[in-house]
């Protein structure tokens, strides 16, 4: 049996025959009139676009969105992305390694989930530290975490992403905060850990990575902020007393103005100190991982420099180090 190849291991000019997740199918015209299918293909490596010529109605119902497929195609390089042209498409119908098609965080999630709540246990605001115990103490949302992506591409796209990114802020938050006397460290820890909660419902995962419908409806900044009016309830009903409503509209702040401008996505722009640190730390993160997914794929791997990448607006530096990936060998 040929061995596998991975999405993130196939280069340009290749023959491609192999099972893959299908999502985001789509049957679309072009300039001329003519239907062509796209539709995303992945495998636990990562995702790709695929398309197939003067396709039809009966080839698009051929699976349907979270099927696993048997393809046949050729890989190439367009506009510096990788994509496969397919020569046929069919569902699977026997049994497969799933195994091999759900992209997870390198991390274990329980250990990042024990990380998580020693952070938030540890805040010194009463407050916030029993609104995070709100969150915490609810298994189900605990579940959901552990298991939610942080997107559907680029950004943590795999199950646990969600939670590794947000661990991984809390340590820079727990670093950067004390240099600068005007953040709050407490109130830039409970922003890092509620500015992307909305994603949980923003995405689906069980199986092909996704929006969900409320998701492209409303989105997770909105989910966001709906979540924590939830948990802020259950807070009073346990404490029998006011949620402080000065502390409540800091926190919505920080959820609303996490992506930094309006052109963004941001309903407001940061005009507190830790919304404005949130807003870069949180960029930071989400550009050098990234970073760090482009410049580990092995499309014109003996190139010193990647292909361009529309999602960061360049093309990145991989040097002279006879091909060699830098994360590899670092």
């Amino acid at each position: 049996m040929t061995k596998r190849r991975y999405i993130s291991q196939l280069g340009g000019n290749e023959t491609v025959e192999d099972v893959f997740l299908a999502s985001d199918k789509q049957l679309r015209p072009n300039r001329a009139g003519n239907l062509y299918l796209q539709v995303r293909l992945s495998d636990k490596s990562g995702s790709v676009t695929a398309m197939m010529w003067n396709a039809n109605d009966k080839i698009y119902r051929r699976f349907e969105n979270g099927d696993y497929v048997r393809i046949e195609g050729k890989s190439q390089v367009y506009n510096g992305a990788l994509q496969l042209i397919l020569r046929d498409i069919e569902r699977v119908e026997t049994e497969v390694d799933e195994g091999e098609f759900f992209a997870v965080s390198k991390h274990s999630v329980e250990e990042l989930t024990d990380e998580l709540r020693r952070f938030l246990e540890s805040l010194e605001d009463p407050a916030l530290r029993r609104l995070a115990v709100v969150f915490l103490q609810d298994e189900r949302f605990v579940k959901q975490l552990q298991s939610a992506p942080a997107g559907v591409k680029l950004h943590h796209a795999y199950r646990g992403g969600l939670l590794e990114h947000i661990v991984n802020l809390l340590r820079v938050a727990d670093r950067v905060a004390p240099l600068y006397e005007s953040v709050d460290p407490d109130l830039l820890k409970m922003g890092v850990f509620l500015h992307d909660l909305g994603k949980i419902e923003e995405l689906s995962f069980e199986r092909d990575l996704a929006y969900s419908d409320r998701g492209q409806l409303v989105g997770h900044i909105v989910q966001g902020v709906q979540m924590l009016d939830r948990r802020i309830a259950e807070w009073e009903s346990q404490s029998n007393e006011s949620f402080p409503e000065e502390l409540r509209m800091r926190l919505e702040h920080l959820i609303v103005s996490h992506h930094g401008t309006q052109e963004f996505g941001s309903p407001r722009v940061p005009m507190t100190p830790e919304a404005v640190a949130l807003h870069f730390l949180d960029n930071l993160d989400a550009k050098l991982h990234a970073i760090e997914q482009v410049l580990a794929s092995e499309v014109n791997p003996e190139s010193a420099w990647t292909p361009y990448e529309a999602s960061l607006g360049r093309k990145l530096f991989r040097g002279h180090s006879s091909g060699r990936n830098p994360i590899e060998s670092s």
